[in-house]
């Protein structure tokens, strides 16, 4: 157990790590911004698509059984997010400026709250299993760039200082952490597996809900098609590491 423990911990420290990838809307210009963020979306959503039907559910099935369970935990965690979407107007935006996004100390609410549970799913994936865990946690890295790139533009754009709009990004993501290390103690008492097809659910909601709709509204065909592109590949890697972690 003590290397499960050491495998959430550095996984934690990493994920914040990310949250300095915000710092890129610095240094890119908006055109280029547009550029590299829509391609990573679409990569994202079908990374976070993939890696719940095919390496997070069946590993939840493999450990608990075809069960109803499985599938009620599954839609559980679509149920919570759509409940973080209706009550704390939390939205996944990976523009510099968002018409409809909320701002200033609610971004970091809400960041903190989507990072704990995306915490609990990694470090209960992690007791499971370790290769479950590394994967886990890479299909949620893959979303973390982009939404971290969207969320630190909606924080300057907000009025917050450069510096100020960072550290409360990398501290936020800190929760990240906070959610493996309660799985982590509460694996003790309590079988933490159902926690896995739970992140499953919330994985396949911010891929269907989120990014896929900001991926379909380019006019440009060599946009759409590379965009496509980009979810497909997201699918694919994701099914080649199933098939070769089997």
């Amino acid at each position: 157990m003590t290397q499960t423990l050491a495998w959430i911990v550095v996984s934690g420290l990493l994920m914040s790590l990310l949250a300095l990838s915000g710092s890129l809307t610095l240094v890119l210009p908006q055109r280029w911004f547009d550029r590299v963020v829509r391609p990573l979306v679409a990569l994202s959503a079908g990374s976070l698509l993939g890696g719940a039907l095919f390496v997070m559910l069946p590993g939840a099935v493999t450990q608990l059984g075809n069960e109803l369970t499985v599938y009620v935990a599954l839609s559980a965690g679509v149920v919570v997010f759509l409940v973080l979407e209706q009550f704390l107007r939390w939205h996944h935006c990976h523009r510099a400026v968002c018409p409809h996004a909320p701002v200033g100390i609610l971004v970091l609410v809400a960041d903190a709250v989507h990072n704990f549970i995306g915490g609990l799913a990694v470090g209960s994936a992690f007791v499971i299993d370790t290769r479950l865990g590394v994967i886990t946690w890479l299909v949620a890295a893959a979303h973390e760039v982009p939404q971290e790139l969207g969320d630190f533009g909606i924080l300057v754009q907000s009025g917050w200082s450069r510096r100020s709009a960072l550290a409360y990004n990398v501290l936020s993501a800190l929760t990240f952490l906070l959610g493996g290390l309660v799985s982590y103690v509460a694996s003790a008492s309590l079988d933490v597996s159902v926690l896995v097809p739970f992140a499953a659910g919330t994985f396949i909601y911010i891929a269907l809900a989120d990014l896929v709709p900001q991926i379909t509204d380019r006019p440009s065909s060599v946009e759409k098609a590379t965009q496509t592109t980009c979810f497909l590949a997201g699918l694919g890697l994701l099914l080649a590491t199933a098939v070769l972690t089997t």
